[in-house]
Order: C-alpha cells, then structure tokens, then sequence
C-alpha cells in the first residue's frame, strides 16, 4: 500500500485518538484502549513500509504521549520480559478471547466425541492409541500400576524427550494455522478425542482415578497449553480469511506478530509440564492421594488464572488508567 493511501484509510482514527489524548474528545476506556491497540498496529505497519517518513514521527509521538500518559505514576522501568509476560500477552489475549472460547468449546466437545465413541465401539480405543500401546497399558493395569509407562527411561531423560514432544505438538497446532485455520482444527480434533478415548478406557478398566492421580498431573498445563496453542493457531487463521479493512498481507502479519506472542506464552507451561511428567509423574501411585491432588489443582489453577482470568485484571487495570487521561 502507498503512503498516502495508508495515511488516508487511517487518518480519521488518528485525528480521533490526538483528540482524545489532548481531551478534545471524550472516550470511554475501553474505546481508548481500542484505539491505542489500532496505533501501535499502526506504527508497527509505517515502520516497516516507511521508516523514514513522516507519519512513523507523528504516530511515534502520539503513542509517546498516551503511554506517559498512561504511566505516569510508574517510576521504574520494567524488565521487558516481565513487561511481556504481565502485560503484553494478557492484553493481547483479552482482544482475542472469542478465539479462546471457540477452541475450548471444541476441545470439550471432541473430548465428549471420544469418550462417547470408545464407549459405543469396543475396537475404537485400539484404533486411536494403537494395538501396542493398549496391550502395554493392559499389562500394566495387571500389574498393578496403570500409569507405569511414565516410569520408563530416567528422569533427566524422560524430561528432555518429553518437552521436545510436547513443544513439537504445540508448534504443530499453531503453525497449522497457516492453512486457514483448518489445520489447527484437525490437530485439536485428533488431540481432544485421543483424550477422551484414552480417559474413558482407564475408566472402562476400573482405574479410572489411578489414571487421573497420573496423567493429569502433569495434563492439566500440558492440554491445557494445546488448547491455548490452538488458539493461536486460530487467530493465525482468521488474519488470513478475515482481514478487515487491511490487505491480506498485512492482516497476516498483524496476526502472526499477536498470535506468536500467545504461542510463546506457553512456552513455560510446556517445559513445566514436561519436568512434572519426567520427575513427578512416575511417583503419583505411590504418592498420598492429597499431594497428587494439590498438584493437579495447583497447576491448573495457575495457567486457568493466567489465560482466563488475569488478561481481564489487566484490562480492567489499563481501562482504569486510561480513564485517568
């Protein structure tokens, strides 16, 4: 796009914010921190295409101005990896939280898919998992132990293979997003029924709370951050069928830049989850039943709270700074 087509598509919507920023206009938070996202788009865009023009001057001083604005009672610095973690990301989140509800929805209803289909088909759970991997699990109920495959390899081992894995699902669930969000619908899917197959036959064979005591130790960051992987995927998606008022191209980039930020978001989760499974996982039969539940809800309320909760709370909070304008 030439400049002037750029500076005249999006002129409006400047002359809107410098007028909300130098009160000339009333706005209410969350128009202003809707148009204070658009600007930094905006910016980002212009920087890229004209680095030397004068409209990166103008729309740099005019998101100087609202974030002094916005913190000006913030004396410190912020480590920029803290500043992302705590702000950048929720914020990002909150703007695209119908996405998080558009996965959630179909991860629970693929997970009712394959617990109603392992029910209603003796065979489908060996046609999910795979002959081997059931009559290994068979023999381990026998034994004693359903989860004993997490005991296989060592610690350090188990954890590093583990993470690797993990981290290849996850990418493989964003990046499918490429293909118009199809992908990652596929990748979900297939995830989400392996799930409720692979539940529902622990609960077939009378162990199901074994199974919950292993698996989910380490699930509850490990599922949950495919699904917020997917997530990302989706938005990645939906940059390319849906790109608003910017070409396609564009749209695409805003939406890699935000969606690659939540991705990397899950990053830590992943590696936590792989640790719990390598280290922890292989002791929860022998573990007290109340320690194994504290895990499992400590770590899933910790990357709940994350996803679900905080993006509000930080919404909410620059809402309440903007308003302070």
């Amino acid at each position: 796009m030439r400049e002037i087509a750029f500076i005249k598509q999006n002129k409006e919507k400047w002359l809107d914010f410098e007028q909300a920023i130098f009160g000339k206009s009333k706005k209410n938070p969350d128009e202003m921190a809707s148009l204070y996202i658009h600007l930094i788009n905006d910016l980002s865009y212009a920087q890229t295409y004209y680095p030397k023009s004068k409209t990166v001057v103008y729309l740099n001083y005019l998101a100087s101005q609202i974030y002094q604005k916005i913190y000006k009672t913030k004396r410190v610095e912020k480590n920029r990896l803290v500043e992302f973690f705590l702000t950048e990301v929720p914020l990002i989140v909150y703007e695209y939280k119908r996405y998080l509800v558009y996965a959630f929805t179909l991860f629970f209803v693929c997970v009712a898919i394959g617990v109603v289909s392992a029910m209603c088909d003796v065979d489908f759970v060996r046609l999910i998992l795979g002959d081997g991997y059931v009559n290994m699990t068979l023999e381990n109920i026998q034994n004693g132990n359903p989860v004993a495959v997490y005991k296989s390899g060592s610690n350090w081992g188990s954890f590093i293979g583990i993470t690797m894995n993990n981290l290849f699902v996850g990418a493989r669930c964003y990046t499918y997003g490429l293909f118009f969000g199809i992908g990652t619908f596929y990748a979900l899917l297939q995830n989400s029924i392996m799930l409720g197959a692979f539940q529902y036959f622990f609960y077939q064979q009378g162990v199901f709370w074994e199974s919950v005591r292993g698996i989910w130790i380490h699930g509850a960051m490990e599922i949950f951050g495919i699904v917020i992987e997917s997530t990302a995927g989706f938005i990645l998606g939906a940059s390319i069928l849906f790109p608003k008022t910017y070409s396609r191209v564009n749209s695409l980039k805003i939406g890699f830049k935000n969606s690659f930020k939540i991705f990397i978001s899950t990053v830590p989760f992943t590696i936590a989850a792989g640790f719990l499974e390598g280290f922890i996982t292989r002791y929860s039969i022998d573990m007290p039943h109340w320690l194994s539940v504290l895990i499992i809800l400590s770590t899933l309320a910790l990357i709940s709270f994350y996803y679900l909760v905080f993006p509000f709370i930080v919404h909410k909070k620059l809402n309440k700074n903007v308003s302070t304008i």
